[in-house]
């Protein structure tokens, strides 16, 4: 079982295109028997959570930027429903992500703004692999302009695109399995 974080787009134009999109990618991680990551925000994160969840997920983890429930719910105005455990780590937004990404064995970008593109950031700083499920819009779709202008890229081959979200977890798994493979005991 690997961690396997959603990041993507809390508001906007991309949570419309890209919200049936997100309910699939979280129904895909949950049928490859994977635990579900994410910011513990609304929009495409959540509606990854609960696609996850609806399909038999058996450990989804909110990791919010709240210092408590209390917090979480009436500061921020987060869900809680679609996580069996949401873990408030008080670091802000700025924090979360830097937690919920070297926390996961890998991340599913879906559209996204700002906080997508940090999260990206952090990905590829750490050498944690990426992938893109394509078809949402946003930070997603212009990413791969943004790689070119950032060459050289070190892990540029742990960077997946796709737009099937059962395609893209099977190649990620078997990305995570090649990478992992001498510790296949820790994850299964």
């Amino acid at each position: 079982m690997y961690q396997i974080a959603i990041s993507g787009a809390a508001k906007g134009e991309s949570v419309k295109e890209g919200a049936d999109l997100a309910i699939k990618m979280g129904e895909a991680v949950a049928k490859a028997g994977h635990a579900l990551l994410s910011g513990a925000t609304s929009g495409l994160p959540n509606y990854s959570a609960e696609g996850y969840k609806k399909a038999g997920g058996t450990m989804s983890v909110g990791i919010s930027p709240a210092s408590s429930k209390v917090e979480h719910i009436l500061k921020y105005r987060l869900p809680t429903e679609a996580y069996d455990v949401i873990l408030y780590t008080g670091l802000h937004y700025i924090g979360r992500d830097t937690l919920l990404i070297t926390s996961s064995d890998a991340v599913v970008s879906i559209g996204g703004r700002i906080g997508t593109l940090h999260e990206f950031t952090i990905a590829l700083e750490s050498d944690t692999p990426i992938a893109f499920l394509q078809g949402a819009g946003g930070i997603s779709q212009e990413i791969q302009t943004l790689l070119a202008l950032a060459k050289p890229v070190r892990n540029e081959s742990e960077i997946l695109f796709n737009d099937s979200p059962e395609d893209l977890i099977n190649e990620l798994t078997k990305m995570l399995d090649k990478m992992h493979g001498r510790y296949k005991g820790l994850y299964y």
